[in-house]
């Protein structure tokens, strides 16, 4: 693996490289860092891609000043620091919502997306009358005085790598464990992250926009909204369809990293090798 760290206007990116072939970014989630992505790296190199994953601005080791900074530019920076004309383009919650959102704004650059229990920007799949109290509880803790990192983070666990309905600890050592490590950080107070600018108009209204093959994988045991925006993507876009996996939650190239990469890898075969 090569690491890399691409300057960027108001921050610096950590972006770790590995194999060679045609190029795949993946991108982590917003509660998580590039090192989510570990396990899945092995199987895509060994079946031939070049492998590319960014820690967004803030997280893991990328830093960023308090700006407004485009998420998807910050996307075609690591492309262009890189030498890379186009990518396949694998983003798990947050970031699937910037892959989608790349994947509009910069047709040229990208020749699939793989959204991984992903959002899509604009768009509100709604909750269930069991949902609503995950939802209320997490957003007092996120909001409590005092306030309290450890506790956010434990429950966020429970919420993003559990499921919201399951049992706490579901998911065990050592993929807990690594959770644990990347989130914790993102939860202490005054932790610089930037200020994200949006698609405007959102993904939901522009999904027509899609050029390339699209897919959406979400796990059963997620949210009942990721699989309502799988429903959109499929409805909204030319060319996409999804997979909703009954054995998983939200953190899916953790929980199934094998998995996910057959599949990434079962998808993007058809396609014409690019560079």
């Amino acid at each position: 693996m090569s690491f890399n760290h691409i300057d960027v206007p108001g921050g610096r990116l950590a972006v770790a490289d590995d194999g060679s072939g045609p190029p795949i970014i993946l991108l982590h989630a917003g509660v998580a860092d590039l090192r989510a992505w570990d396990a899945i790296v092995p199987p895509l190199v060994v079946a031939g891609y070049r492998v590319v994953r960014p820690d967004a601005r803030g997280y893991g080791r990328s830093t960023t000043d308090d700006v407004e900074f485009s998420l998807q530019a910050d996307v075609i920076a690591v492309l262009d620091a890189l030498g890379i004309g186009q990518a396949a383009l694998v983003g798990n919650s947050r970031g699937g919502m910037t892959a989608f959102d790349t994947a509009i704004e910069y047709p040229d650059r990208v020749v699939a997306v793989v959204g991984v229990g992903s959002g899509v920007g604009g768009f509100d799949g709604g909750s269930t009358p069991e949902e609503g109290p995950i939802i209320e509880a997490y957003e007092r803790l996120d909001g409590a005085e005092p306030f309290d990192a450890d506790a956010l983070t434990e429950f966020e666990a429970r919420v993003w790598l559990d499921g919201p309905l399951q049992t706490a600890g579901r998911v065990g050592p050592p993929v807990r464990g690594t959770f644990l490590e990347m989130a914790r950080p993102l939860n202490e107070p005054g932790r610089v992250k930037g200020r994200p600018i949006r698609l405007d108009p959102p993904a939901t209204d522009r999904l027509a926009e899609l050029r390339c093959p699209v897919l959406a994988v979400v796990g059963a045991l997620d949210f009942s909204e990721v699989v309502a925006t799988a429903d959109r993507v499929v409805a909204g876009a030319p060319d996409a369809r999804a997979l909703v996996w009954h054995d998983v939650a939200h953190m899916i190239g953790m929980e199934q990293p094998e998995r996910l990469a057959a599949t990434i890898v079962e998808f993007l075969e058809p396609l014409a090798r690019w560079a």
